[in-house]
């Protein structure tokens, strides 16, 4: 099976929904967080609980809890993460999908950014995995 780590800023929103929505659809997927705020937003987590994928394991992590493992494809979400996204051990795909950050808006954003990532980011990790 293919492995990606969705990387933003925070690891409390956009890394996390991206994660579950990737795992949901058959691709094992981590997130983790250049600089990892500790927790998961609750509206991220409620959206998910939403839509049937929130897991008891998804919380927000640093680098260095996946530096070690071997990715097919990084994908950054944010443009910090994008700008200081590492090297990693073994050469590694990376492609960059910004996503607007909703934390600190109203649910309504999580659901946007929901929809988007399922819309837009889904596809294409597809297309550069070549699944």
């Amino acid at each position: 099976m293919k492995k990606v780590l969705v990387l933003c800023t925070g690891n409390s929103c956009r890394s996390i929904i991206a994660e579950a929505i990737l795992n949901a659809n058959g691709i094992e997927a981590y997130s983790s967080g250049v600089k990892a705020s500790g927790r998961v937003n609750p509206n991220a987590k409620r959206v998910l609980e939403e839509n049937g994928i929130w897991l008891d394991k998804y919380h927000s992590k640093t680098l260095d809890k996946v530096m070690d493992m071997d990715f097919d494809l990084v994908v950054t979400v944010c443009d910090n993460a994008h700008e200081t996204c590492p090297v990693f051990p073994k050469k590694t795909k990376t492609i960059h999908i910004p996503f607007t950050d909703p934390d600190g808006k109203e649910y309504n954003e999580f659901v946007k950014t929901y929809e988007d990532i399922k819309n837009i980011l889904l596809p294409k990790v597809r297309e550069n995995l070549a699944i």
